[in-house]
Parts: C-alpha cells; structure tokens; sequence
C-alpha cells in the first residue's frame, strides 16, 4: 500500500532538522564568538604593524608610493592569516580545502569579468615601484595635471592646481606618456615679444640679455638665450629663453610675469616700440565716390 503524505510527519521532520542545527549552533558558538575576537585582534594587529611598517622597517625608502604599498601589502597579509586561524578554530578545515579547490575555476572566471580592474590593479604596483613618479610630483596626463596625491591599487589621485581632485585609472597613466614636472629642479622659462621695423635690433638684444641675466640667476652650463624668429605684420619678433628654479607651475609664471614687466619697462625707457598689430580696412571709396558722381549729375 502507498505510503499517504502525512503534513504532521513533514513538520516533525522540520522541526527535528532545526534542533539539529540549533544544537549544533549552540555547539559551535563559544568557536564562532573566539573566531571573531581572532578576527578583531588580527584586524588591529595589520593596522599596527602596517603603521610600523611604514615609520620603522620601511623608513629607508625615500619614495612615499612605495612604503604606502608595502604597508598595505602587509596589512592584507597579516588580515588573511588572522582570517585561516579563525577558520581553523571553527572547524571549517574541509571547506577551506574545498574553497581552494575551486578558486582556480572561480578566479578564472573572475579574471576574465575584471580584465581592467586587474591591469589597474598591476598598473597600481608598477606606478607604487615607478622612481618617476612620487607623492607630491607635479605631473601632467593628457589634458590633467595635478599633485600626485595618492597611488592606490586602482588609480592615482590628482590634485589640480584649483584644489579640485581627478581620479585617473593606472592603466591610464602606464599606457600613456605622462610629464613630470618635479623630476629636475630647473626648468626653462620663454618669453616672446616684438618690436618696431625702426628699432636697433642689436640694442634690442643687449637689453633683454642684460636685464634676464641680472634678475635671474643661471648655473654653469645654462646662460640667457635670444633668437629673433619672424618678421610679423606689423613687428620683427623675438624670444628669450633662461632657466630658473622649478618643480611647480607657479614659479615659471611669476617668472614669465616678471620678464614681461622687465622687458616693457627698460623698452620705454630705451625709446623701443612694441607696436600694436596693424590692420588695413577698404571699404570701397571709389565705389562710393562713383556713385555720389552719378547722383550730382542726375
């Protein structure tokens, strides 16, 4: 005879399988409440020895980028061994095994989904080790430039010279050419301007020569240069470059700045014309002429 589908026996059985499991959870919760005390105290542990790190082991490295990956590193180490122990004492061996087994499948799987997350989290690394680029450098893009602020994992911080921060992926930066204006402590600065077709281009060239060189000092090696470059429409045209010291954008403005100052000044003193563009407007006065001789002889 067919056995009849008793609703009394299910729940019976129900109720069996929950006290199973409530035994079993009252068993287990003194391990479970250790393996997370394991946790917190691994968790505060990679915070202190990620600090350490960073003061005392790694306080040799002079790049920023790098002890700040390397402290992260061990952080991450040292919270994945506190995470096995807590494992270990809740009796989950087996299913760390069994997890393990299938990472490979599942990280596969997972690579292939995250391709550009994972190529800025390399790019992440090689920028960290990257000697030409550090905290603080003044870099430049594409179309960004900022203060490296921050290197992490996925992408690189820029703050721009308005106080406003770009996130920019580190594949970004890696596959493409990038300047670093902080790498040199001297930069050249140019300065181009025009004067007069009347002027005395050799008194023009001793003067800017003279007044660059006093008020900005170049080293061995370096000097002030002046090249005219074109006749203009209305001006020959000339510039002047010269060297100062520069690892930001602002000291090469306000040496910019002060060359303009300097050169307009010494030029009217000097009696030297930089002359306004000039323009030749026609507006047709012979048509116009004709026209008006037309009209009297009506």
């Amino acid at each position: 005879m067919e056995e009849k589908f008793s609703i009394n026996d299910a729940i019976s059985n129900l109720w069996e399988k929950l006290d199973g499991w409530l035994d079993a959870i009252i068993l287990k919760l003194p391990n479970f409440i250790v393996a997370i005390l394991v946790m917190v105290l691994f968790y505060f542990l990679a915070k202190y020895f990620s600090r350490f790190s960073k003061r005392v082991l790694f306080n040799k490295i002079s790049q920023e980028s790098i002890k700040q990956m390397l402290g992260k590193l061990m952080f991450a180490v040292i919270l994945l061994i506190g995470f096995f122990i807590a494992l270990g004492v809740m009796d989950l061996d087996k299913v760390l095994t069994s997890v393990l087994a299938g990472a490979g499948v599942v990280g596969l799987a997972i690579g292939l989904a995250l391709q550009g997350t994972l190529s800025n989290t390399f790019s992440g690394l090689v920028l960290s080790f990257l000697p030409k680029i550090r905290i603080g450098d003044f870099v430049k893009t594409g179309d960004i430039s900022g203060y490296v602020s921050e290197i992490t994992l996925r992408n690189i911080v820029l703050r721009q010279t308005d106080n406003e921060y770009v996130i920019i992926p580190n594949s970004d930066v890696v596959d493409s050419p990038f300047t670093n204006y902080s790498w040199t402590d001297r930069s050249r600065v140019a300065v181009s301007c025009g004067v007069g077709y009347g002027s005395d281009l050799q008194q023009v060239e001793d003067i800017v020569i003279k007044i660059i060189d006093e008020n900005f000092e170049q080293q061995e090696g370096e000097g002030v240069e002046f090249f005219f470059t074109e006749f203009g429409d209305s001006s020959i045209n000339f510039i002047t470059r010269f060297w100062i010291e520069s690892t930001k954008p602002k000291p090469k403005l306000a040496a910019q700045h002060k060359a303009i100052k300097l050169i307009k000044k010494h030029f009217d003193d000097a009696g030297i014309n930089i002359p306004f563009p000039i323009r030749t407007l026609d507006f047709g006065m012979n048509k116009l002429q004709v026209s008006n001789n037309n009209s009297e002889s009506k």
